[in-house]
Parts: C-alpha cells; structure tokens; sequence
C-alpha cells in the first residue's frame, strides 16, 4: 500500500465524522434513556468473546458473519461480534440469574463479514433492547411499542409494522417432511416470493395435494389483516399447531391495534428476518417511503439454554447509523463561540459559566488566533470591564 493508498477503509467499513457524531451521540443518548424510562437497564457486552458463546444452535447465517481469530493466551478461538442479541441473552442467563422479568438494553458496534444489503455497512452501531423471562403476549406488544416509540424518536414518522411467525414455516415443513437443502430452498424461494421457481419446486415435490396447495398459498400470504383469515383455511392440513401459531399473531395484532393506526400494521407469514435463533413471533419496522428496514426483532424463547438457564425471551434491536441516515436530522447543538488569547480572570470566569451552561468555547491559542480562523460565527470581545457575546 502505498501513501496514495494507506488513508483508505476497507469495503463497508466507515468512519463518522463530527457534525454526523454529535447528532448520532445526541441520539444515542436520547434512546437509552427512552429505554430507561420503560424499565431497561443498560448493558455493555465485550466486542470479542470466545466463538462459543456468541454462537448459537443452528444459527448458521450468524456464524457466517463473525470474524473468528485465536486468542494467542488461551489458544482458543474467539470471535467480534456480529449480533448482541446472544450476548445480552448470556449476561442475563449466566450473570444476573434473575427471577421474573428482566428487561435490558445495549448499543455497540458489531462488525459482519459481509453487509447484509449491496453497499451496506459491515460495522454498525447496533441498539436494541431484550426482555426475558415472561411469555405472554404483553412482552412482545411492549418490546413493538417501543421499537416504534424508538423509530419516531429519531424523526421517522409512522413507519409500516410488519408482522410474521417463523414458527409457520417450520410447522408445514415437519409436516410435509421437508428437511435438508430441500427446506433451505423452499425458504429462499418465498424471501424471493418468486412464482415461477414455486412451480419449478413443486413440480418435484412429492406429497398430496393439499399439502402443495398450502406451500404455494404462503407466498401470497402477506397483507392486511384480512390475511390470517384466509392462512387459517389455506394452511388448515398443517394442523393444530399452525392454527395456535396464527391466532398468536392474531391476539398480538389486536392488542397492538388499539394503539396504533390500522394501515400501519402489514402481515407476510412467509417472512423470516434476522438469525435463525428465532423460533416465534418475528416483525420488522419499515420506511414508507424508501421500503428501507429501520428495526427488526422476534422472540427467541430458551436462547439462554446454551449458557445454562432457558428462559421466554423477546426484543428489537437497529441499526442507529442507518436510522439517522433516514432520519435527516441536523445538529441542535449552538454554533461555537470564540474567545481571544487574555490573561483577563473576568473572561477566564464568563468561559466557565458559558461552558457550564452548554455552551462550546474556542479559546485562542495565540495572538493570531481569530474568530474566523477558528470557523466560529459569535466570539467574545471586551466592552469596559465585562466581555460580551457578539456576531464575528
């Protein structure tokens, strides 16, 4: 590499510069304590653990985005983490052992071997929040309001809820004894919702025809409410078990109803988002006007099984780099205001007290130093014994 070069990032890595860090800090700050005020506390898990605990059973996709590495002390492999959700989910099984709810928050960075989307960021600052220890449907309706809550907090009006099951997926492939590559195809297939490679796939199945019937109805299983209606009689031979998990998301979307708009919740009982620790009610939040995800979350019931304590488990975690991304918002912070190079203690004090108050002071280094030089729009000047606020 040489000097032409050396300055540059590796693909989907990016640094955030000042205006776009003290906006993202100003809202880093403002979502924690929204966290807060709704009873989560907050958490900071380390950047890198051993592979082993920040990777779960059958989470495949998660393995493949972890950047793995040896610990040169204990010879043993350790990874940087590219999903908080397991971490959070080990402090509360392993560390705190608490009884009851428990609800957590956390942002950091994660780092991915590959962006999820074309020209997507492989680093983000990933927040969320994770409630554990209650199954009931008011913890996914919590864990939703707030995510939502959260998404309006950054200055993304009446973003589009979509709701889903992963378990519905699964429920018809155990019953049409569909496992193996030919499962992962048929999960590619409806993200893709590609009518001609349903067909393609069909054609090769062999079960009856009710069965096929039903696989080939979920992808057109997605939008109103008017939908799971129609998923009850469609996906009827897939049993008992496939009409509880659809009057779940029946019950949640009602409860969530009477807070929010009609038009703002959308159902696809094909759609599974995220990794694959996921094993029930599944939902993302999305940009009306550009389609751009903006939050996703699900429950995970008994993820901390692996660290010793299963427990109900529920929670949303974002990307807060691509939320103000969306968002377009400005700096509320005051233009900096400059103070000259003086001995004066009357103007040692009014620094202080301005600083105190909020306000950013430049003072100048030398003689030479001026308000312009320093790109400051006010500065300090004397008037008698006082000095005062004027325009530069």
């Amino acid at each position: 590499m040489n000097s032409r070069t050396r300055w540059l990032l590796p693909t989907g890595i990016q640094e955030v510069l000042p205006n776009d860090a003290v906006i993202l800090e100003n809202q880093r700050r403002k979502l924690i304590d929204l966290f807060r005020s709704w009873g989560y506390r907050l958490v900071i898990p380390p950047f890198i653990e051993f592979v082993d605990s920040l990777l779960l059973k059958d989470s495949d996709d998660l393995n493949i985005q972890t950047f793995k590495f040896t610990d040169q002390i204990s010879g043993r492999t350790l990874g940087v983490r590219a999903d908080m959700t397991p971490q959070v989910a080990r402090i509360d099984a392993h560390m705190l052992k608490e009884e009851g709810a428990t609800r957590l928050c956390y942002c950091g960075t994660v780092l991915l071997t590959q962006a999820e989307s074309a020209g997507g960021t492989r680093s983000p600052l990933q927040i969320g929040a994770e409630l554990y220890g209650d199954a009931s449907i008011e913890s996914d309706a919590e864990i939703i309001r707030m995510m939502l809550t959260a998404i309006t907090e950054t200055g993304i009006d009446n973003p589009l809820l979509d709701l889903g099951h992963a378990g519905i997926f699964d429920i018809l492939c155990d019953e049409v004894d569909l496992a193996g590559e030919a499962k992962q195809d048929l999960f590619s297939i409806l993200q893709r919702k590609s009518a001609p490679d349903m067909q393609a796939f069909l054609d090769i199945m062999d079960c009856a025809d009710n069965h096929k019937s039903a696989i080939a109805a979920m992808n057109q299983l997605h939008g109103d409410a008017q939908i799971l209606q129609q998923a009850k009689s469609v996906l009827a031979p897939a049993g008992t078990r496939m009409v509880t998990a659809i009057n779940k998301l029946e019950a949640l979307a009602e409860k969530l109803g009477k807070r929010l708009s009609n038009n703002q919740i959308h159902f696809d009982l094909a759609e599974v988002r995220g990794y694959h620790y996921q094993n029930d009610l599944v939902f993302a939040a999305y940009n009306r006007t550009s389609g751009a995800e903006l939050a996703r979350g699900g429950r995970y019931d008994n993820i901390g099984e692996a660290f010793g304590r299963a427990r109900p488990a529920t929670g949303f975690s974002a990307d807060l780099k691509q939320l103000l991304k969306l968002s377009q918002l400005d700096s509320d912070t005051q233009p900096a205001i400059f103070a000259p190079l003086s001995d004066d203690p009357a103007l040692d004090q009014i620094i202080t007290e301005l600083r105190n108050s909020g306000e950013t002071i430049i003072a100048g280094l030398s003689s030479s130093d001026t308000a312009k030089s320093s790109a400051c729009k006010r500065q300090l000047e004397q008037d008698g014994d006082t000095w005062a606020i004027k325009e530069a």
